[in-house]
């Protein structure tokens, strides 16, 4: 992918997203995050992996009417689940005993805690707090329309992320190896915070290491 004399990043809003998607924002000084698209099932806008002590752990946000075309900043939380509940207890069971997790963990539970109604908004905390974990200072704005096309200075990364897909390596992403709490082989490509909890001050220099610009 050409990325010389582009300045600006166009990426879809992930729930505590991965490192690929880090080593994306890593590469750009500005960020327009799309808030217009629709809804898309089945991808990272409500879902993330966590390593658990027996296999890597999907946690899903449930979402109302997600079958529907709902823009992404107007989609509701499905309350009716307890999910946030049991996303914390999930992340607690593999990352408690991390060397990171006690100086880290209020900042995540207290956002789950909060209980935000549109996903939009849950994501959008998530991500600001792991910038503001890792010391990554950025330029956030959002769309105020969806448009298919975009300027010729803007790096548009919508929908590159399919958690169908495996990544090895892409033009932005080259696995790191780090110690991990679970396993023997390395899992790469979970969420922020299997790192952040991990790693804790090595992240963003791992996530550097990681990146291939």
């Amino acid at each position: 992918m050409e990325t010389q004399d582009k300045q600006t990043l166009l990426i879809d809003l992930h729930y505590l997203p991965n490192l690929e998607f880090f080593t994306y924002l890593q590469s750009f000084p500005n960020i327009i995050l799309e808030a217009n698209e629709n809804f898309i099932k089945q991808t990272y806008r409500n879902r993330c992996y966590i390593l658990g002590a027996n296999k890597v752990e999907m946690l899903t946000v449930p979402v109302i009417d997600g079958n529907k075309k709902i823009l992404i900043k107007d989609l509701k939380i499905d309350y009716s689940q307890r999910w946030n509940i049991i996303h914390w207890r999930t992340i607690s069971a593999a990352y408690g005993k991390s060397p990171f997790f006690e100086f880290y963990a209020d900042y995540f539970q207290n956002i789950l805690d909060k209980k935000n109604t549109f996903l939009w908004d849950l994501n959008f905390q998530m991500l600001t707090t792991c910038l503001k974990l890792l010391k990554v200072n950025r330029t956030i704005s959002h769309t105020e329309v969806y448009q298919k096309e975009v300027d010729s200075n803007v790096f548009d990364a919508r929908t590159l992320f399919n958690p169908k897909k495996q990544v090895i390596e892409t033009s932005f992403y080259l696995p790191k190896p780090y110690q991990q709490n679970f396993g023997n082989e390395f899992v790469p490509n979970l969420s922020i915070i299997d790192l952040l909890f991990c790693r804790g001050t090595q992240a963003l220099e791992i996530l550097k290491n990681s990146s291939l610009n």
